[in-house]
């Protein structure tokens, strides 16, 4: 069950429970959480990523903390619609937080093609960030980005397939 279909995942979780986003970068993980009620996704933080242990083990303690019962992990797929090495690894995490550090809660994929650079041009022309500054918050800005999408979407199928 823990890997599932993004559609599948509302039916998985409790009425009133809270999702984890995530960008996953070689570098850092940049995290987002949903509000309870799934529609508003904000910024959390980003970890500095180390050996996989040590991430799933932080991100254990988020989700413990922070009552997380799913995770959406920005699935980076290329412009032409197909997966290169990027999705590989990030399908490899999923994988490997459920068969290594024992995730038993529903993980779903959300397509975050052009997340990160539509973050980066916000933070830039709207916001008018530093690049110092924007590097510090575009990782967890990319993941709500991502995490706000999938809500979004999520929604708008709960709305067609209400009778």
């Amino acid at each position: 069950m823990p890997i599932v279909d993004i559609r599948d995942l509302p039916k998985l979780l409790p009425a009133r429970a809270r999702v984890l986003g995530l960008d996953l970068g070689s570098k850092t993980i940049g995290l987002a959480i949903s509000d309870r009620d799934r529609r508003v996704a904000s910024p959390l933080e980003t970890i500095r990523r180390r050996k996989f242990t040590l991430d799933a083990q932080e991100l254990a303690r988020i989700c413990g903390e922070r009552e997380v019962k799913g995770l959406v992990l920005g699935l980076p797929v290329n412009m032409d619609g197909t997966e290169g090495p990027r999705c590989q690894s990030t399908r490899q995490f999923a994988r490997n937080l459920v068969e290594q550090a024992g995730v038993a809660m529903p993980i779903a994929y959300w397509d975050e093609r052009l997340s990160t650079q539509a973050v980066e041009r916000f933070l830039t022309d709207e916001a008018d960030m530093t690049r110092k500054r924007r590097g510090e918050v575009v990782d967890k800005m990319a993941a709500a980005y991502i995490l706000q999408g999938a809500l979004d979407a999520l929604a708008r199928d709960a709305n067609i397939n209400r009778p």
